[in-house]
């Protein structure tokens, strides 16, 4: 497994390597600058000396004569730390006096009044000075006046010069370099203590990470799990209640089911057997209806559903096929079922699938609950777009009309049979699609009205995607 490098490193090495990188710039720099400055300020007394020499000049019969006294050649010519040599030359070259030192290389530099350059003598590295002495000048003898000089001196000073410049700067790139490790240590903390914090937690505490003392760069990411986690506890907080409705719901049905399966294997007559059974079947209707229930409501929780595919569809269409599909049982009732239409198509974005689910819900409640030969209605209005479907069963009082849409809830008195499940699976349908759904007196004030409003399809959208159910 490939191990993902420390952010501590990263940032110690972004910070540290240009700092030693600058350190390496500098000292070359530094000794280019220290050698410079000492090859200057030898250079100056190089050619003093050389200056010196050709003072002592005169004219003779055959040229130039070096008339210097030995004493004076002892002042010039020695030094404590370097060899000092000279030479003088008349003007096209003749040896005058002193040691044989090669002139510049080139021709330019030859013909420059004061030259100097690097040489070298009996295998030792030299820098020359040459002076050319006009003839002309003071009525002296034209000559060439070298003076050459071991560098020892030169870079006894470079070197001294490099020392000065370079240690006070590694003592600062080292206390630099402390700095940094530490501001970056103490700089991490936060994010280890982060670390440490989530990697404690047990795998129930999903409350939200503490974001005191943590970086405002790190804020956006506590943020992140923060809301991470909140998202984790709703889904599992829904999961949960899931499991525990399941089991309440269906543990009732279950040892119902258990006790008419035992009186069954208990007959011996075979009728009487078939009657137990014909008993159970009903139940086993409403456990089925049940566990789709408690299906529908857990697939239509806003929390658990990423996002609804919605597409446009004709609400008339729609009301009038789900309408139709509950003629049968509003039969068997002696309910009179009608439909009342916008007189236009109405259109809407939403998932067909869904909204199906929902007005079977609103269809089967009302069903259920109405009395024997009494009459429902289902009406769509197109401004703005909406179902109602209007019943005369017992009315709900002002008091219970929220409650009605709670999971489970059920009336005081209601002898019908249900599961409490269909208004609340009714309204988070409704939920998904941003629209709304609301319970008044009917018109007539007998019974109930339940008005499904959904938002209506803009034009931008109508015109991009076709019609569908």
């Amino acid at each position: 497994m490939n191990k993902q490098p420390l952010l501590r490193t990263q940032l110690l090495t972004w910070l540290l390597v240009p700092l030693l990188l600058l350190l390496t710039a500098n000292t070359l720099i530094s000794y280019w600058a220290a050698l410079n400055f000492s090859q200057r300020a030898h250079d100056r007394t190089l050619i003093e000396v050389a200056r010196e020499v050709s003072l002592y000049l005169r004219q003779g019969g055959d040229g130039p004569v070096l008339d210097m006294p030995a004493e004076a050649r002892r002042v010039l010519l020695t030094d404590p730390v370097d060899r000092i040599y000279f030479e003088v030359t008349t003007a096209d070259g003749r040896p005058v006096d002193g040691e044989r030192i090669a002139p510049p290389p080139g021709p330019a530099a030859g013909e420059k009044a004061e030259a100097f350059y690097d040489g070298e003598i009996a295998g030792e590295p030299v820098r020359v000075v040459e002076l050319r002495v006009d003839a002309g000048r003071g009525g002296g003898p034209g000559a060439v006046v070298r003076v050459a000089e071991t560098e020892g001196k030169r870079n006894e000073l470079a070197r001294e010069i490099l020392l000065s410049a370079v240690l006070p700067q590694l003592l600062l790139i080292l206390i630099a370099g402390i700095v940094v490790w530490v501001g970056v240590v103490r700089g991490l903390s936060p994010l280890e203590r982060l670390q440490h914090a989530v990697a404690s937690r047990s795998d129930r505490d999903r409350s939200p990470v503490a974001i005191e003392n943590v970086p405002g760069e790190v804020s956006p990411l506590v943020q992140s799990i923060n809301d991470l986690l909140a998202r984790l506890d709703r889904v599992l907080t829904l999961q949960s209640r899931f499991v525990s409705d399941a089991a309440h719901q269906l543990k009732t049905p279950m040892a119902a089911l258990k006790t008419q399966f035992e009186v069954a294997l208990r007959e011996t007559d075979q009728e009487r057997m078939r009657q137990s059974l014909l008993q159970i079947y009903p139940r086993l209707e409403r456990l089925s209806r049940l566990v789709s229930q408690l299906l529908s409501l857990a697939r239509n929780e806003p929390e658990a559903v990423s996002a609804v595919t919605r597409a446009p569809l004709d609400l008339n269409a729609l009301a009038l096929e789900v309408a139709t599909g509950w003629v049968p049982e509003a039969l068997k009732k002696h309910v009179d079922l009608g439909f009342e239409d916008a007189g236009r198509p109405v259109m809407v974005l939403g998932d067909p699938v869904r909204l199906r689910e929902l007005f079977d819900n609103l269809l089967d409640n009302a069903v259920r609950y109405s009395r024997d030969g009494g009459r429902i209605t289902v009406r769509v209005t197109a401004d703005p777009p909406a179902v109602d479907v209007n019943d005369d069963g017992p009315s709900i009082p002002p008091a219970e009309r929220q409650r009605v849409f709670e999971r489970f809830h059920r009336l005081l008195g209601n002898a019908q049979d249900g599961s409490g499940l269909g208004l609340a699976i009714a309204q988070e349908i409704v939920r998904l699609h941003n629209g709304d759904i609301t319970l008044r007196d009917d018109i007539d004030g007998i019974g109930n009205t339940f008005s499904v409003s959904l938002p209506p399809q803009s034009p931008s959208e109508a015109r991009r995607d076709p019609p569908s159910l």
